[in-house]
C-alpha cells in the first residue's frame, strides 16, 4: 500500500487552514476514484494525492494538474463530480 502524500509546497497545517477544516488528512490513494462526467460515461482516475475533508475529499490525478472534489465512499472510493484548476481554489471549494 502506498503511503498517503501531501502536495509539492504545502503541510497539513496549511491546509487546513485554507479549508477551515481543523480534521483535514492525507489519505492513500490506493482507492477507485471515479469521475462523474454529466455528459458522458464516468471515468476511472489514477489517484496521486487524497485529502479527506470529513465526508468531501481532493484527488489529484497522476499526470493532471486539477483537483476533483468528490464524495468519499465508506469502501474508501471516492466520487468526483467537481474539477479545480489549483489546489488553493478547491480548498476553497469545500
Amino acid at each position: 500500500m502506498t503511503d498517503a502524500r501531501l502536495p509539492a509546497g504545502w503541510n497539513l497545517t496549511e491546509i487546513r487552514k485554507v479549508s477551515g477544516d481543523e480534521e483535514a488528512l492525507a489519505l492513500s490513494p490506493d482507492r477507485r476514484v471515479t469521475w462523474s462526467a454529466f455528459s458522458g460515461p464516468d471515468e476511472e482516475v489514477d489517484p496521486e494525492i487524497v485529502l479527506a475533508f470529513h465526508d468531501l475529499c481532493l484527488v489529484k490525478p497522476v499526470d493532471d494538474d486539477q483537483w476533483y472534489m468528490g464524495d468519499l465512499k465508506q469502501d474508501g472510493s471516492v466520487l468526483c463530480w467537481s474539477a479545480y484548476d489549483g489546489l488553493y481554489e478547491a480548498l476553497r471549494g469545500l
